[in-house]
């Protein structure tokens, strides 16, 4: 199978019913991650890098931030003539009720596309995978779908939780949907490979049975259908809460996983901010954290994830803080286990403190007084 013979299709909205504060204005997919990233450069850096060169992005709702992210896709290389990007919103008063209905109603633009197979993928997925490997076995298996799946720890509140049975060669004998998934586990990490006529008459099918539960869908495809499982190598983390979100961000101050994440041949590409190199001052002192340029930083600064554009003024003391573009913390704060979206002002003397299975979160162009 050639890879520019895939076309890329991706769910923006993945788990915001969990991840509401973050998602209020803005789309899962565009949440900022690690400082200078957003939740999508991920899978969509992965299609791109595996030779993907037509991908669709499914909004259902606050795709303002998301298109401003995306833009032309010329981050991604695919703004080339035979390449493109495309967002697909609500239409016509259409409501993307569920993913089943949601599918059908694109079927235009599925059937239009020239493209002879689909990859669907979540955008609440952080990995660095070769699709192309995913491609190839699904050749070689002579397979309907091949479901990409990782044996670890499911996240707490994600629900459901998609587990899988395989024989040694990667067959799918059983499917199990539960509400919560107990240790390690073959979970499926929400890819899905396909072939594009077989998937748009499962979906039709679907509806015409009033089957509206895609979770429940994909069970009773592993039941009818040659369907195989792809592992993905290396690390991998599922963003389904403020808790997965608040870990995550602070487990990437290791750096064999930015290793594994950031690799020089599959790079993560992101919309570029043309910025001047961070400013440290005096009294400055940064230890163990990721600080993106355009900051200004005059306090002191441990085990945080700080976006381009901060300033933290003289006398702050932050720590265990994520901290997103623009904001400004004034002089003498004591801020720990907080979560502060983009340009905030934190007037002096102010002190908050949340815990790690608890970050305090602080809303959009907030003025804390």
């Amino acid at each position: 199978m050639r890879s520019n013979n895939v076309l890329g299709v991706i769910f923006s909205n993945s788990c915001s019913s969990t991840l509401t504060e973050l998602t209020a204005h803005r789309t899962t997919a565009s949440v900022p991650i690690g400082g200078k990233y957003r939740m999508i450069d991920f899978v969509l850096s992965n299609m791109a890098n595996s030779n993907i060169n037509n991908v669709g992005i499914i909004a259902k709702s606050g795709f303002m931030s998301l298109m401003d992210h995306i833009g032309s896709g010329s981050a991604w290389d695919l703004s080339k003539k035979r390449s493109g990007i495309t967002i697909l919103p609500p239409y016509a008063g259409i409501n993307f009720a569920n993913k089943v209905e949601t599918l059908y109603q694109l079927r235009g633009y599925f059937e239009d596309a020239k493209e002879e197979y689909v990859l669907l993928s979540e955008s609440n997925v952080i990995f660095n995978i070769d699709y192309t490997e995913l491609f190839y076995l699904h050749d070689v298996n002579k397979a309907d779908i091949t479901l990409v799946y990782k044996r670890m720890t499911a996240p707490k509140k994600l629900s459901p939780v998609l587990t899988v049975e395989h024989d040694n060669v990667g067959k799918v004998e059983k499917i199990l949907l539960q509400q919560q998934a107990q240790g390690e586990c073959n979970m499926l990490v929400g890819s899905l490979l396909v072939k594009k006529d077989l998937f748009l008459n499962l979906i039709a099918r679907a509806l015409s049975e009033n089957e509206l539960d895609f979770y429940r869908l994909i069970q009773k495809w592993a039941e009818q259908y040659n369907v195989f499982v792809y592992e993905c190598p290396g690390s991998c983390d599922v963003i389904s809460s403020m808790e997965d979100y608040f870990r995550f961000n602070m487990k990437l101050m290791d750096g064999e996983l930015r290793k594994e994440l950031f690799q020089t041949d599959r790079p993560i590409y992101t919309k570029v901010r043309d910025d001047t190199p961070c400013k440290y001052g005096l009294t400055s002192s940064v230890k163990n954290s990721l600080v993106s340029q355009g900051c200004f930083i005059e306090g002191d600064v441990e085990n945080c994830v700080i976006s381009k554009g901060v300033h933290i003024k003289k006398g702050a003391k932050v720590s265990n803080c994520i901290i997103m573009q623009d904001t400004v913390i004034g002089e003498n704060c004591n801020l720990n286990h907080i979560i502060i979206d983009k340009d905030v002002q934190i007037s002096d003397e102010k002190a908050l403190m949340g815990a790690d299975s608890f970050p305090i979160y602080i809303a959009k162009k907030s003025l804390i007084n």
